[in-house]
């Protein structure tokens, strides 16, 4: 499949430092980014080409942001049920994931 493809779930979502879920998902098919509620419904989606992400420098390590139309969200990514230490370095290699699927997509998916 050309598109990058990326999933996550039990992603606390949070704008302007409040939070919008504690269990939200992260996806990435069909081309478009799309974070979503516990629920399944949509926060807010844009193509993934469009979508700006990076890591804060000062934040910990599973935690990502996301700026979508314009909008900017903090993602954090960490497991849910694991201890402190392990949360947070699942989390970690989570985020190089979601990072690496949006810079697949800024770089044109394919290479073939």
């Amino acid at each position: 499949m050309a598109e990058p493809e990326f999933t996550a779930t039990g992603v606390r979502i949070e704008r302007s430092r409040r939070s919008l879920t504690r269990a939200g998902q992260v996806k990435i098919r069909d081309g478009r980014l799309e974070l979503l509620t516990s629920y399944g419904r949509e926060i807010d989606s844009a193509p993934v080409d469009s979508v700006q992400a990076g890591k804060p420098w000062f934040a910990a390590r599973d935690r990502a942001r996301a700026t979508v139309n314009g909008t900017r969200y903090v993602l954090t990514l960490g497991g849910a049920g694991a201890s402190a230490a392990d949360a947070e370095g699942a989390g970690a290699r989570t985020v190089d994931r979601f990072l690496a699927a949006v810079r697949s997509a800024h770089d044109g998916g394919s290479k073939g």
